[in-house]
């Protein structure tokens, strides 16, 4: 029986996105930090508790103005996880930092907090816990040991927005951190980031490198009455039509999580009672962190049994995908130190981690068949 493909992911408008986009061409402003942006960064900042939000054009571009304000330059160390996106190092080896590769934990696959105090040396400037599938990282323990060093924490937190740690948003632990509304993330635009600014110390200065090194923002308030170049900056403001379908999903955000809640536990309850006896480990989610349900991964026993798998699926239309390399062994990690054996769990679980399709409109019927097909190969290769 032939089926429909099952694609990994559907980027979707979910609410009045559209509706949003086409108010903000007929308003006249389609740039940067027009009336959607503000309705954005009210709502981030009052749903999370947060001083202060600047919407960015990716989450790449919130790390890249966060190594600004902590004024990153060459010779400095930057505490990262290998296991995670490049952009988590490469917005700081850009300001001519060393990124310094930390190993993770075997059962969140977050930066393991264990192993980072023997990492911090005199020139370390900053630590980046990546809160993997928006579990979160242990951020007190991550914070101790940052304050005991004077450090300042970033978290990336690319795929926990709306995620907890102790009852406490994730992204409000550091004195900044970033997310992500990529068409991959819970929330989207399409392209697009956040920085949020934790610490009000950095608030002015980072309005300022947002907007080209210059101090236009204080211009529209009204402060001065001419705005000119006055520091270092890029052009980090996305268009507001970007904002526009970013605020039509965050009316809905509700919504949204409920549907992804209820995506990862049909899957959750499909594998639980059999994963084990096949040696395949599920996501892992400690009783004090709640989870935005970014993904569903499983950990195969092998290299071979993953890659297998991928190709099992594929041949039924279902499209299934491995997530990171470690960093600290690719071409660019290698020029830095990296070496085999340094960060042996992020070794294994690159091999060995397969991601399900989720998205917003993945319906258990389609579900009912990856689980189906995922068991039979199981079966079929006595694992």
């Amino acid at each position: 029986m032939n089926h429909a493909p099952i694609p990994f992911n559907v980027p979707t408008a979910m609410g009045n996105e559209l509706t949003y986009m086409a108010q903000a061409v007929q308003q006249g402003h389609a740039a940067g930090d027009g009336d959607f942006t503000r309705r954005c960064h009210r709502y981030l900042e009052e749903t999370l508790g947060v001083p202060k939000v600047l919407l960015t054009t990716s989450c790449t571009h919130a790390l890249e103005m966060a190594a600004l304000l902590l004024d990153i330059q060459p010779g400095d160390e930057v505490i990262v996880p290998s296991y995670t996106f490049v952009t988590t190092a490469n917005a700081f080896v850009l300001r001519g930092a060393t990124p310094v590769f930390c190993d993770i934990r075997a059962d969140t696959l977050n930066l393991d907090e264990t192993k980072l105090e023997q990492l911090i040396t005199p020139r370390t400037r900053a630590i980046v816990p990546v809160h993997y599938a928006g579990v979160g990282c242990e951020m007190d323990a991550i914070n101790a040991i940052a304050a005991r060093h004077g450090v300042a924490v970033v978290e990336d937190n690319a795929h926990g927005l709306f995620g907890t740690y102790k009852g406490q948003f994730l992204g409000t632990f550091g004195a900044l951190a970033t997310q992500s509304f990529h068409e991959t993330k819970n929330i989207i635009s399409g392209e697009g980031g956040a920085l949020l600014i934790n610490d009000r110390r950095f608030v002015e200065r980072a309005e300022i490198i947002r907007e080209k090194g210059t101090n236009r923002s204080r211009f529209f308030r009204g402060q001065v009455d001419k705005y000119t170049w006055v520091d270092v900056g890029s052009s980090y403001l996305p268009s507001d039509l970007l904002a526009a379908f970013l605020y039509g999903q965050l009316e809905v955000q509700g919504e949204i999580q409920a549907r992804r809640r209820a995506i990862w536990h049909i899957y959750a309850d499909g594998f639980r009672d059999w994963a084990s006896d096949y040696g395949i480990q599920l996501p892992v989610v400690p009783a004090h962190c709640g989870q935005p349900y970014h993904m569903f991964y499983m950990l195969l026993p092998s290299l071979d049994q993953r890659q297998a798998l991928i190709q099992h699926l594929k041949q039924q239309g279902i499209s299934s995908v491995f997530h990171y390399l470690p960093l600290h062994l690719s071409d660019m990690g290698r020029r830095f130190g990296g070496q085999e054996g340094d960060c042996p769990v992020t070794e294994s679980v690159s091999d060995r981690l397969l991601r399900l399709p989720f998205h917003n409109r993945l319906t258990p019927e389609e579900q009912g068949r990856v689980i189906a097909a995922v068991r039979d190969f199981a079966k079929a290769h006595v694992f």
